[in-house]
């Protein structure tokens, strides 16, 4: 008598987060230490009850900043959304850390195009997008080949902060730059294929849905990183995008080459692409739109950079020009 094929084992909790989420350490860490904190109870037994006692705990008793208050709510209300499918309505009394009053660090348009001149390769094109397109870091890492619009002029940020998608300015100077990564890309894909391989991580089940797309061009990533590596999840052999390090280490060797005395990271860039449109005389809630900032609020503190209200930010003239290109 044929023995009936057994059930396999359900999936453990952190093997789905690994599955929903590719940068996956930050917020497996986050989901770990709201279930210690909780003594190993499962959060499919939790609730926005549990949540509150959490992040109350974390602004309360550790002390921690708004921003990585945000960030371990973010990985609890993922784990919930995502690989639990219960949404969690949380109270409005929850108690939040306090923000930080301290002015992002920007850089006037000399001392950007200053940093930017002493890097060279693809460290400094990926600096330009940051500086010409207001980029995130990893929104830049992230790029794929057909989100680079240039029929439209624009570059589409998908799954941004806030897992939202938006556009945002392509800067005419870098067409042709871009247009010589993409075929960079194209020939690093088809050795790929050629070597049996050729496949890159998909967002949200997408592999399933379009089960051919992942060894598409237009899906590959803009900025590849240099060799093959197993994906943690599928276990397959891919090529995922470059390491941020290296635009890091990039920007503060250049910004030291370039004697700017100011702390600079890739995020000074996004910093110094609002601060420039809004002093070339751009509309608040349009700059809101770029950079993708929920509240107008979060957009405002650029306005005490350049020490003036915000009534006094006026659209003058439509989007359209980069910083880069001014």
């Amino acid at each position: 008598m044929q023995t009936p094929p057994t059930e396999p084992p359900p999936r453990k909790l952190m093997d789905q987060v690994s599955d929903a989420i590719r940068t996956q350490q930050t917020y497996k860490d986050w989901i770990t230490r709201y279930i210690l904190f909780h003594n190993k109870k499962h959060p499919k037994d939790m609730g926005a009850e549990e949540i509150q006692k959490f992040i109350t705990y974390l602004a309360v008793e550790k002390n921690v900043a708004a921003s990585t208050q945000n960030q371990a709510l973010s990985a609890i209300l993922f784990l919930y959304r995502h690989v639990l499918q219960i949404e969690i309505e949380l109270p409005s009394d929850l108690i939040r850390a306090e923000k930080s009053k301290t002015l992002p660090v920007v850089l006037t348009h000399q001392e950007a195009m200053l940093v930017i001149s002493k890097m060279n390769g693809l460290p400094q094109l990926m600096a330009k997008i940051l500086y010409g397109s207001g980029l995130r870091l990893t929104e830049c890492m992230r790029l794929r080949v057909k989100d680079i619009d240039f029929g439209n002029h624009q570059i589409v940020i998908r799954d941004g902060k806030g897992e939202d998608d938006r556009v945002t300015i392509l800067p005419d100077s870098l067409v042709p730059a871009l247009k010589r990564q993409i075929e960079t890309v194209r020939r690093i894909h088809q050795t790929d294929l050629g070597d049996g391989f050729g496949e890159v991580w998909l967002p949200y089940a997408l592999e399933r849905k379009y089960p051919n797309a992942s060894r598409e061009l237009n899906w590959q990533y803009l900025f590849p990183a240099s060799a093959l590596s197993v994906d943690p999840a599928s276990r397959k052999t891919m090529r995922h995008h470059a390491d941020p390090s290296i635009l890091q280490k990039a920007i503060r060797a250049a910004a030291l080459q370039a004697n700017i005395q100011k702390p600079v990271s890739p995020h000074t860039f996004r910093h110094s692409f609002a601060t420039q449109l809004l002093q070339a005389g751009y509309d608040i809630r349009t700059v809101q739109e770029l950079l993708g900032h929920k509240d107008v609020k979060t957009t405002m503190i650029y306005t005490h950079v350049l020490q003036r209200g915000g009534l006094a930010v006026i659209a003058k003239h439509p989007v359209g020009k980069s910083p880069l290109d001014m």
